[in-house]
């Protein structure tokens, strides 16, 4: 593994703000994180809450910002299960370092946070991040019409699915990638 998992900290913020800034032109229109010392504090306070957690990934190399992975929506008694979102930082793409804290964030997850299933919700165009789940092995269960508003816009995604049964886990999915492959970042 090239990368780890943190949890982000409020010394972060600088960081943070910059990576966004310089990667809104590859997030939108799928992602919109937060581009001030504000929108940052907000995000903090949003997974300190039982219901959110939310990883950096960083280059074990420099401990370099990667992406962000967020688990929303957590949902314990007979579910256990959470909603999944992700970005990665331009300039960091394509060298599969976001596959990797990807899978390192669902055993987190499963492991960590004893978690049974987790949903990833993309939109149909979002060809990268689609082949990102689709090369963790998360599968498709469906289409889901004006599913999320997004900048004001009810867009449409697709459903994808894994649950601890199906999981391999990250060192079995690094394992298996290709040495030359890509990573997608949503």
């Amino acid at each position: 593994m090239r990368v780890y998992l943190r949890k982000p900290e409020r010394a972060d913020a600088r960081e943070f703000v910059r990576a966004s800034k310089a990667s809104v032109e590859m997030h939108r229109p799928w992602v919109f994180p937060p581009l001030s010392d504000r929108g940052f504090e907000d995000y903090l306070n949003r997974i300190q809450n039982s219901r959110h957690a939310g990883y950096f990934v960083c280059r074990k190399s420099d401990d370099a910002l990667v992406g962000v992975v967020n688990l929303s929506e957590i949902v314990r008694g007979a579910l256990q299960g959470a909603f999944v979102g992700y970005w990665g930082v331009d300039g960091m793409c394509g060298k599969g370092l976001m596959t990797e804290g990807l899978a390192l964030a669902v055993d987190e997850a499963f492991e960590g946070l004893g978690l049974h299933r987790l949903e990833i919700n993309i939109q149909p165009a979002n060809t990268r991040s689609i082949a990102l789940v689709d090369r963790l092995g998360f599968r498709k269960e469906g289409f889901s019409p004006k599913y999320l508003q997004i900048n004001g816009v009810w867009c449409d995604h697709e459903r994808w699915a894994v649950t601890k049964e199906e999981w391999p886990g990250a060192k079995g999915i690094v394992a298996t990638l290709p040495s030359n492959h890509s990573s997608p970042s949503k």
